[in-house]
């Protein structure tokens, strides 16, 4: 069953974002207090017998600058034992539908890892389209910025001007 999530998942879910997302990011407290009390997201759940096995979360961002509210799914998760059983598209499809009809929106945005190949072809599935935009992040208190690993693979350096 497709649904969304309510204050007795709390403990369920912190099972599964603790397998997404490691231990310590979140506690069954917050989880519970952020399903209450947050008006910015919903949390859609896939349960099967009386067990979660995945969830969706949608940041509902509002701006001054447009009327429309812009979700954007930030987290999509399924356990592994579950997979390929296309939870993660009816999740999906759950939540498109709930925003729309709740807020009429008309577009959702997402991110996913640049090498987080699955998820991208699921979303290309689901009519999403690559944008041309960069996603930038700031560490707040780091005196120096964080470099990306794999910056000098794909040749990001300065080329050396006075070679051949």
């Amino acid at each position: 069953m497709i649904r969304l999530a309510k204050k007795e998942d709390a403990q369920q879910l912190l099972r599964l974002c603790n397998q997404f997302n490691g231990e310590g990011e979140t506690s069954a407290a917050h989880i519970e207090q952020s399903i209450l009390q947050n008006r910015q997201e919903i949390a859609v759940v896939a349960e099967e017998d009386g067990v979660l096995a995945g969830f969706v979360c949608v940041q509902m961002k509002k701006s001054l600058c447009y009327h429309a509210v812009l979700p954007e799914m930030t987290e999509v998760f399924v356990c592994e034992e579950h997979r390929r059983k296309g939870l993660a598209s009816k999740m999906i499809a759950f939540a498109e539908a709930y925003c729309m009809e709740q807020n009429g929106v008309r577009r959702f945005e997402l991110q996913t890892g640049e090498e987080n190949f699955a998820a991208q072809a699921l979303y290309r599935s689901l009519g999403y389209y690559e944008e041309n935009e960069i996603l930038m992040e700031k560490a707040m208190g780091q005196t120096e910025p964080r470099k990306r690993e794999c910056a000098e693979e794909r040749g990001s350096r300065p080329e050396n001007k006075e070679g051949k």
